[in-house]
């Protein structure tokens, strides 16, 4: 699988001018989840894994909820990660799998199936699994195999993708059969989803997962699959990912309604894409249902706001960068309506603090995430402003969580020599 694949997903250093800022919340490191998935599998099956793989979360610089609408996106792979040990266990077809995930508030840690009458059920998260392995294509043979994660689950830093593409690349290294490229692995990916999730999602999360470059966010088409490597390059800039703690699950929530909802004034625009929309093509919804106006606006200016924000980062103007993604949060708070009370709240408070150059929400929404491109100077009074007046405005019932992020580079194996010794 082509992709650029580096030699480490590791979470971002801790340098001297962030340790300081007591409210960043510290995760597991990345050879910590190996170790402890490592731990897990000797003490589990008795043996030593012999093959591993890992694929980065993300977060979205811009251009929400239009990858299922042949739009453009501009996310980040994250240095934060799913990895799976594993080896081959000698059966022809029984697959044993454990999580380590503290996140599983359902069913088991422990599952096994047939990889040759694989059928989605319980426990969930298991069907993320199941489902790539369905797609794949190719016979499975049977293996025991232990997950860990330190993206944070149900966040909108798409921890269901990094599951997927890290179980789509542990298989290519089980079988010894690589799908024949980045966007073939990203559809079966997306498929998975689809058909074992039930989530109408669209392909950025498995695209970015698979096609990260540690300093570099991608421009992705959508619409034909190309990727376009932009350059992050601003020491003086940090990116702050900030977790309202308010949880979400996409396949009961309002996203396939979304979806519906632009497909549905697509076709009364008389268009076959949102790619040929303008501004001008809504007076075709003139009597329509208002709401349709709202998300189609909405599509038709993310379009726009996504390739503006892909040149201002080639030009190193941030300033303009970040005044898209305010922009882009107002188009998800009002035309979209997939914010909410905690994400327009932490958005408000950002963005008036100096040394903010503008915040958003990220990810699917009702809950999740914002992220915010701020100075690096200005970046433990932001933290605190937004703990302190988040912290106040919702009563206390929910604490936010504080997350510096850099690029990170996309899914591969992990030798595990170093790990075993």
């Amino acid at each position: 699988m082509s992709s650029s694949r580096g030699k480490g997903v590791a979470l971002r250093g801790n340098s001297t001018d962030t340790e300081d800022i007591e409210m960043l919340s510290r995760v597991i490191s990345f050879d910590e989840v190996v170790k402890t998935s490592i731990e897990t599998f000797r003490n589990t099956f008795g043996a030593e894994p012999e093959l591993a793989a890992c694929a980065p979360g993300r977060v979205n610089l811009i251009g929400e909820h239009i990858d299922y609408n042949d739009g453009f996106v501009l996310p980040m792979a994250l240095q934060l990660g799913t990895v799976i040990v594993g080896r081959r266990n000698g059966t022809d077809s029984t697959c044993d799998v454990v999580t380590c995930s503290d996140s599983i508030q359902e069913g088991t840690k422990r599952a096994q199936f047939d990889s040759s009458t694989i059928a989605k059920g319980s426990p969930k998260w298991l069907n993320y699994v199941k489902g790539v392995m369905f797609h794949f294509r190719q016979p499975v043979p049977g293996f025991d195999a232990v997950i860990h994660t330190n993206v944070p689950v149900g966040s909108g830093l798409s921890s269901s993708a990094a599951l997927e593409v890290a179980t789509l690349t542990f298989l290519e290294r089980l079988t010894g059969k690589p799908v024949p490229s980045m966007a073939d692995g990203a559809k079966m990916c997306q498929r998975a989803e689809h058909t074992f999730a039930n989530v109408p999602c669209g392909i950025m999360d498995q695209l970015i997962a698979l096609g990260g470059r540690a300093d570099h966010a991608l421009l992705i088409d959508c619409r034909n699959l190309d990727t376009e490597p932009i350059p992050f390059d601003a020491p003086e800039l940090a990116i702050l990912i900030c977790n309202s703690n308010v949880k979400h699950e996409l396949s009961s929530s309002e996203y396939p309604v979304r979806r519906r909802q632009c497909q549905e004034a697509l076709e009364l625009m008389g268009l076959n894409s949102y790619r040929d929309a303008t501004l001008e093509h809504l007076k075709a919804l003139e009597n329509a249902n208002e709401l349709l106006v709202r998300r189609a606006r909405h599509v038709i200016t993310e379009i726009e706001r996504t390739k503006a924000a892909a040149e201002a980062l080639k030009a190193k103007d941030f300033t303009k960068m970040g005044q898209l993604m305010t922009e882009s949060h107002k188009s998800l708070s009002e035309d979209f309506d997939v914010s909410c009370y905690e994400l327009d709240l932490l958005v408000e408070a950002t963005v008036a603090t100096r040394g903010v150059l503008g915040s958003r929400m990220t990810g699917g929404g009702f809950g999740g995430c914002t992220v915010t491109l701020v100075q690096r100077a200005a970046l433990a009074d932001v933290v605190k402003e937004m703990d302190t007046i988040y912290s106040r405005k919702t009563g206390g019932k929910y604490r936010a969580r504080f997350y510096l992020a850099q690029p990170g580079n996309g899914a591969r194996p992990i030798e595990l020599g170093e790990y075993l010794r």
